[in-house]
């Protein structure tokens, strides 16, 4: 509570109301507040502003992700799968002191067009609360530095990967390879007499991503979906062992179901926040793990729901 940037004014009066941790602030209403420490509306409102930029978010996966080998991004539909992508996306531009890698990013989406309305509502967020400004030198065009390539079918990715993608990563400082996703050109494609070329055409996609990953040391993120089991009654991600057996780090991210909100939720992140789980299900470099996240303008974020539910 120390901690908190008030005037002090507000610090006495908080004091003097012996409200002692952060959930029991944003517990109250505005007019309970108001009684329980006898400042103005207009502080109560200071004061549970500055509690709630107090509430800890995590970075994800402690840090960053591993450059080394390929990382899956596995989830059903709507978990923030692309979301994620475009936000590292952004992050790959900024200065390596700020947490990008300095360089550009090869997009290539093989489901959809690629999505520019999202994208330039992250850029326009992070410019409107000053977090592009406060990370980069300011000189940086953020939508300038994603390189788009859509491909619709296995032959054209593998040409490429192959071909296209040495000669623009000679040309432009391409950073991070985002392909977004694996699984989409594999879901018609093939008839099951057809189990073996499939297989095969997964491994030359694997092996070009892996060739680029090592000879340029560019981080490579692959998005996935998933499909429903019928053994374990759960969703399993798709394309099976033939894809796996490639991955270095797979993550998974999957909803929560979630029962009526407490009140310090809602005053924190509002009535219609959606929680949502991030796990590694395996990495070199971190052990197995869950993270809380949440999705809202500024792109994903993880949570400390034990700060805030407690």
């Amino acid at each position: 509570m120390e901690k908190l940037d008030l005037h002090p004014r507000i610090m006495l009066a908080l004091k003097k109301s012996k409200l002692k941790s952060f959930p029991e602030i944003l517990s109250l209403s505005n007019p309970d507040l108001k009684r329980a420490t006898n400042l103005s509306s207009r502080d109560v409102q200071i004061l549970k502003g500055a509690v709630a930029e107090s509430i800890p978010m995590l970075p994800i996966v402690t840090g960053g992700f591993i450059s080394r080998g390929i990382t899956e991004i596995v989830g059903e539909s709507a978990c923030g799968k692309t979301q994620l992508c475009l936000q590292l996306s952004l992050m790959c531009q900024l200065p390596e002191e700020a947490g990008g890698l300095a360089g550009d990013t090869m997009y290539i989406c093989t489901e959809d067009a690629f999505p520019t309305k999202r994208f330039t509502q992250l850029i326009e967020a992070w410019h409107q609360k000053g977090i592009w400004k406060k990370l980069s030198d300011g000189c940086l065009q953020p939508g300038d530095h994603v390189y788009i390539e859509h491909i619709t079918d296995v032959e054209s990715l593998i040409v490429c990967l192959e071909r296209k993608l040495p000669v623009l990563i000679k040309r432009r400082k391409i950073k991070l390879i985002v392909l977004d996703s694996v699984a989409a050109l594999f879901r018609s494609e093939y008839a099951i007499e057809d189990t073996l070329l499939r297989s095969k055409h997964l491994s030359s996609i694997a092996k070009e991503l892996h060739h680029v990953n090592m000879h340029y040391n560019i981080p490579v993120m692959c998005v996935n979906q998933v499909t429903a089991s019928e053994k374990s009654n759960s969703n399993i991600p798709c394309l099976g062992l033939s894809w796996a057996n490639h991955l270095t780090t797979r993550i998974q991210l999957t909803k929560v179901e979630q029962t009526a909100l407490p009140p310090s939720v809602i005053e924190l992140f509002g009535p219609h926040v959606s929680f949502r789980n991030l796990e590694v299900v395996f990495a070199p470099h971190i052990p197995q793990t869950v993270i809380p996240y949440i999705i809202n303008n500024d792109g994903v974020k993880g949570i400390s729901l034990s700060n805030i539910l407690m």
